[in-house]
């Protein structure tokens, strides 16, 4: 593991003691954003909150239909509906 990190995707930065202590404030803290807990100086995960969970599994899931659609597209495995006939 490198010892310089160039980029954090948080909104917060803890240590792992301090999650320990009191994870709920921490979190509260970073205000529905991301909080990256840290051990010995280096990354050791990310923490928010379900709802940003949830709407990050919702946007994921969405990316992936997504591509499933532009794949069928390509391969022409597209079929046309009329939705009068519906």
């Amino acid at each position: 593991m490198s010892d310089v990190y160039t980029a954090a995707y948080a909104d917060q930065i803890a240590s792992i003691s301090a999650f320990k202590k009191n994870p709920a404030r921490i979190v509260s803290q970073a205000d529905k954003g991301t909080v990256l807990v840290l051990s010995h100086n280096a990354p050791a995960f990310y923490c928010v909150e379900p709802s940003v969970f949830e709407a990050m599994m919702e946007r994921l899931e969405d990316n992936m239909l997504g591509q499933m659609a532009q794949e069928r597209w390509e391969k022409g495995s597209m079929v046309e509906i009329d939705f009068d006939e519906l």
